[in-house]
Order: structure tokens, then sequence, then C-alpha cells
């Protein structure tokens, strides 16, 4: 084991390293999974409903990595259904991805939701920071 001085001297202290590499594969377990919900054939993916209703801005990207239905819209029984089991796969890879990471599955919602956001279509509905939706341009 190497000799632990502060970051101010120019070197890290193990943990310090430990964090920068827990950190590195955190930030590449939220890639792997906003690459995977982007395909559309994939099982985190939305299917055809979702994309028409996000089309239509009746279901949107919320800011915590789940889809939502836009406020003052209204959705059928079956895309709700559609939204909740979409929603349920990307707490289970939250889930997955936080645990390996250390991190917490709100946190690894949230800077998913800052990547699904960013790639959202314009015209597509989509939450800000405050929780009110807007339509992305």
């Amino acid at each position: 084991m190497w000799t632990s001085r502060t970051a101010a001297h120019g070197r890290y202290t193990f943990s310090s390293r430990k964090l920068l590499f827990n950190a590195i594969g955190f930030l590449m377990a939220v890639g792997a999974l906003i690459a995977t919900i982007s395909m559309p054939t994939e099982g985190y993916a939305a299917s055809a409903a979702i994309q028409a209703a996000k089309a239509k801005c009746i279901v949107g990207e919320r800011n915590d990595g789940y889809l939502g239905v836009v406020a003052g819209k209204s959705a059928d029984a079956a895309l709700r259904r559609e939204v909740a089991a979409v929603n349920q796969q990307r707490k289970a890879a939250y889930t997955r991805i936080a645990k390996q990471n250390g991190v917490s599955i709100r946190d690894t919602g949230r800077l998913t939701a800052e990547k699904l956001i960013a790639k959202a279509k314009s015209g597509e509905c989509v939450q800000d920071a405050s929780g009110s939706w807007i339509k992305k341009r």
C-alpha cells in the first residue's frame, strides 16, 4: 500500500482513488442504461404506443428518470399500464446500477433523467428541474 497524502500535495489517497473508480464505473453503467433505453427493440425501451404518446406530449420524461403522464393530459388505461411497466423495468435497472456503484437509486434515476431529457426529441414534453412540464424545442 502506498502512502496517503492530501490532494493539495498532488497525490490522492487510496480512498480517493476508489471513489474516482466508483464514479467512473457508475457513469459508464448509466451510459449503458441510456443506450439500452434509447433502443426501441430492447426491454427498457418504450413501445410504439408510448412513442406516439410522447410525440403528442401525452407522456414525457420526468426529472426523476421515469416516464409520466403530462399534467392536464389524459391517457387510457392501456397506455398507463405500459408506462408503469417501463417504469418498473427502469427501477430494476436503477436498483442494480445503484447497488453496484454504492449510490442511491434516486441519484441513479436523476442522472439518467438528465441524459434522457437531453436526448428527447423536439416537440416532446419533459419535466424541468422544478417538476413543470415543458415542450422541448
